[in-house]
C-alpha cells in the first residue's frame, strides 16, 4: 500500500514544508506579479517571471490577470465609496473577511470594470485561449499532481494552497486591511498597516503605506518596517530579473531655505503624504497637547482621531463632535483650518497652473507664520525647506 503515499514518500515535516513553499510561491505570484508589476507599475519583472507567475496561478488560483489587475485599480479608484468592489465601510467587516472571494468574482463579471481598469494587461493567446477560456483546468491539474505526488494528503494539501488567497488576500488584506491596525499616513481611505512586519503575505500587511503610495514597488516606509516583498524584489534584482521603476518619495528638509519656488511646491506636492503627517506630528497634535485642559471631557477623549483623521473618513457623529470641538478652541479651529486648506493645495493641482499654485502656497505660508500659534509658525519655516530627494 505504499503506492497510497504518492510518489514522493516523504516525513510529516516534510508535507508542511511544501505546503507553506506553495503558499509562498502564490504569495508572492501576487504581490510581485499581479500587485506591483501589472497593477502599479512600479517593478518590471523579467518576462520568465511573468510567464511563470502566470502560469503558477492558473494552476494554483484560477485568477486571470486582467481581471484581477481591473479589480485592483477599481478598488484605488473607488475607495471606500459604493463602486469600492470590497470596502468594509460598505459591505461590513465580516462579509469582506469571509466572503471576500465572492465579492471579488461578483466584480469580475462586470465587464464595463474589466474594460475600463483592465487595459495594459496581458490580453495575448495564452490569456485568451488557456488561462481565461479553461480557469479550472489548472486547478484541477495541481489537484492531480498533488494527489499523484503526495497520495491522499496532497488533497489537503491543495485544499489549505487554494484557501490562501481567498481567506489571506481578499478576506484579511481587503478587510483587516480597511479596519484594524496603525496608520503612518492619512491618506483618503481607511487603509491600515496590519503589522509592521509583512513577512507571511508578502508585505501586503503594510496596506495604509501602499495606499498612501500606490505605485511604490516597496511597501515598508519606516525603519522599523520590513517587506518581505521588497526582499524577494532586491534578491530578484540581484540576478536581473527584475527591475524597480518607483519607491515612495523621501522629502530632503534644507533648514536654511528661505526662497519659495516651484522647486519647493513640487517637493511639497510629491511628497504631500509627508506634509500631512508632519503637519499632525509638528502642529496638530502639539497645540492639542497645550489645549487638552480646556476641552469638555468627552470631546477631549476623541479629540485626536477627530483632528487628525480625514473629514472623509469620519461617521455623521464624529463630524457633529468634530464642528462642536473646534467651536469650543480657537487654536485648534485655527490649526484645523490651515491643514484643510493645505490639502486643497494638492487636491486642485490638477486643476491650476503652477503658478496660481506657488501663490496659494506663498500665501499659506505668510498667513501661518502670521498666525500666532507658535507650532504652525515653525511649520511654515519648515516646509519651505522642502526639496526633491
Amino acid at each position: 500500500m505504499e503506492y497510497l503515499n504518492g510518489l514522493l514518500d516523504l516525513p510529516w515535516w516534510g508535507y508542511v514544508l511544501i505546503t507553506l513553499v506553495y503558499m509562498q510561491v502564490t504569495i508572492g505570484a501576487v504581490t510581485l506579479y499581479l500587485h506591483r508589476d501589472q497593477a502599479h507599475r512600479g517593478l518590471d519583472l523579467h518576462p520568465a517571471l511573468r510567464h511563470f507567475a502566470r502560469f503558477w496561478l492558473w494552476m494554483t488560483t484560477g485568477i486571470s490577470t486582467r481581471e484581477w489587475v481591473a479589480i485592483h485599480r477599481k478598488h484605488h479608484a473607488r475607495c471606500e465609496t459604493e463602486d469600492d468592489p470590497h470596502s468594509p465601510r460598505v459591505y461590513g467587516l465580516k462579509k469582506v473577511v469571509l466572503e471576500g472571494a465572492e465579492l471579488y468574482r461578483d466584480e469580475a463579471g462586470n465587464a464595463e470594470t474589466i474594460e475600463q481598469f483592465g487595459r495594459g494587461a496581458p490580453d495575448d493567446w495564452l490569456e485568451r485561449n488557456i488561462y481565461q477560456k479553461f480557469s479550472y483546468v489548472g486547478i484541477y491539474s495541481m489537484l492531480v499532481a498533488n494527489a499523484v505526488l503526495f497520495g491522499p494528503i496532497g488533497i489537503t494539501m491543495f485544499a489549505i494552497q487554494m484557501a490562501t488567497i481567498p481567506f489571506f488576500a481578499a478576506g484579511v488584506i481587503n478587510g483587516l486591511g480597511h479596519h484594524t491596525g496603525y496608520r503612518n499616513f492619512e491618506c483618503d481611505d481607511a487603509a491600515t498597516n496590519i503589522v509592521p512586519w509583512g513577512l507571511f503575505l508578502g508585505g501586503e500587511e503594510l496596506h495604509n503605506n501602499h495606499h498612501a503610495f500606490p505605485t511604490s514597488s516597496k511597501f515598508s516606509v519606516r525603519p522599523w518596517e520590513f517587506d518581505m516583498g521588497w526582499f524577494y524584489i532586491k534578491v530578484l534584482s540581484a540576478f536581473g530579473l527584475a527591475k524597480v521603476r518607483k519607491v515612495a518619495p523621501q522629502p530632503r528638509i534644507e533648514p536654511k531655505a528661505n526662497q519659495i519656488d516651484v522647486e519647493t511646491l513640487r517637493a511639497v506636492l510629491v511628497n504631500r503624504m509627508h506634509v500631512l503627517r508632519d503637519y499632525s506630528r509638528r502642529v496638530t497634535l502639539p497645540v492639542l497637547d497645550s489645549e487638552g485642559e480646556k476641552l469638555p471631557a468627552r470631546l477631549a477623549r476623541r479629540a485626536r482621531l477627530l483632528l487628525v483623521r480625514q473629514p472623509k473618513l469620519l461617521d455623521d457623529r464624529s463630524h457633529r463632535d468634530l464642528g462642536k470641538l473646534l467651536e469650543s478652541n480657537q487654536a485648534l479651529a485655527t490649526v484645523h483650518e490651515f491643514r484643510e486648506r493645505l490639502t486643497q493645495l494638492w487636491n486642485g493641482a490638477g486643476n491650476y497652473s503652477n503658478e496660481k499654485l506657488l501663490e496659494n502656497l506663498r500665501e499659506w505660508m505668510a498667513q501661518a507664520e502670521q498666525s500666532g500659534i507658535r507650532a504652525l509658525q515653525d511649520f511654515a519655516v519648515r516646509l519651505r525647506g522642502y526639496q526633491m530627494a
